[in-house]
């Protein structure tokens, strides 16, 4: 049973996609579980026979227990040797899980397989896939079948079950953050009207697909003040700090049922703007059709939140365990400002870091703070 966080324990199958006797390659989806993020797919990152399926449908297993055994050629005394598929050693097939869509889309016990790409296009077409007549082999529906349903197939609405159990998730992962985290906060209202106009002039000619949003720009600066204030990027465990070497930021992404995940973008400092911005898309566009990664969910090294425009100017955010710092980005807003002397209105953007105490203090805070307006000050530092 893999795992999409330090706050899930557990975990309950609803479907296998293989069956005894199935050989797997890499990459392959094998089983959807169930958690309170919603279900997900796992996949097989090694090449095998599957020997036996351990788990049962809608059997609760904790983390790390085995689901299933699949034969890995050049393992144990001869290829084919029986490993049990998730406690094999790393190297040996770890799995890793996709976020899939929520659960009342997925083929369970109560309907027959279906293809992921099947239970993705009912997915966005609003449709109960446990209807749908099957033509695929083993009657598993596959995308034609979805395809096919038209517009007078029946169709129900989603179910808040999900919504509620993610909230649920949610709400247990941020209490156990206030609860363990001696959180501060440092605040600092940074001057982006310079970044608004560079923008301007840097987007005029190119069509919208292209275009780096001010968002963009704020978490490629962040990248760069955490990777300057190590402290402020990696993650606390029982032995204590452990400063990473990545700078994986967290992108916290509202989904449009309700809810929040926050995927992680990797190795932020190193990328361009252009892609920051494309895998900031990339991410949004995965993470609202159901299919991020379980590793976006567990890398990040820090985590930004963004109220975007129109929104509130201040926002002081809960820390994401096990990580150390999160920063919060309020909308900008015209306001007084003091530039060459004189009083002008200018865009106003005002960045609250929450840190944790037992990682670093408030001078290693203001410093990060101080990077951060520093990129934002100069283009060409980014």
């Amino acid at each position: 049973m893999p795992s999409l966080g330090s706050d899930m324990e557990a975990g309950t199958l609803v479907e296998w996609l293989v069956q005894p006797g199935d050989t797997v390659a890499r990459g392959d989806v094998v089983a959807v579980v169930e958690t309170q993020k919603g279900a997900i797919e796992i996949e097989c990152f090694e090449a095998g026979e599957v020997l036996e399926l351990i788990a049962g449908i809608g059997q609760t297993l904790p983390v790390g227990e085995p689901l299933a055994h699949i034969g890995v050629p050049g393992v144990g005394p001869g290829a084919g040797t029986e490993v049990p598929a998730e406690t094999r050693p790393a190297k040996a097939t770890p799995a890793t899980v996709k976020h899939e869509t929520p659960p009342q889309f997925h083929a369970s016990s109560q309907g027959g397989r279906a293809s992921p790409a099947a239970r993705l296009a009912a997915q966005e077409a609003g449709i109960d896939i446990a209807s749908v007549a099957g033509t695929g082999p083993g009657e598993a529906v596959v995308l034609a079948d979805v395809e096919g349903v038209g517009q007078s197939q029946a169709r129900r609405p989603p179910a808040a079950d999900g919504i509620s159990e993610m909230r649920k998730a949610i709400a247990a992962a941020m209490t156990r953050s206030k609860r363990e985290i001696p959180h501060f906060y440092v605040s600092h209202n940074i001057e982006t009207q310079r970044i608004s106009d560079w923008l301007a002039a840097r987007n005029a000619d190119k069509p919208p697909t292209k275009r780096v949003l001010s968002g963009a720009v704020f978490v490629k600066a962040a990248a760069l003040a955490a990777r300057t204030v190590p402290a402020m990027n990696g993650s606390y465990h029982e032995d204590g700090f452990h400063a990473s070497k990545q700078v994986n930021v967290g992108i916290a992404i509202s989904l449009r049922g309700g809810g929040l995940v926050a995927p992680a973008l990797s190795d932020v400092d190193r990328l361009s703007l252009d892609e920051v911005m494309a895998g900031m898309r990339d991410l949004v566009t995965r993470a609202r059709a159901g299919r991020l990664l379980a590793s976006e969910f567990t890398r990040g090294t820090f985590t930004v939140s963004s109220l975007g425009a129109g929104g509130a100017e201040e926002m002081t955010g809960v820390i994401f365990p096990p990580q150390v710092a999160l920063l919060g980005i309020g909308s900008p807003n015209i306001r007084p400002w003091v530039a060459d002397d004189r009083v002008e209105p200018r865009e106003v953007t005002k960045f609250v870091l929450s840190a944790d105490h037992r990682a670093c203090d408030g001078r290693q805070a203001s410093k990060f703070m101080l990077e951060l307006e520093s990129r934002l000050s100069k283009s060409e530092l980014l």
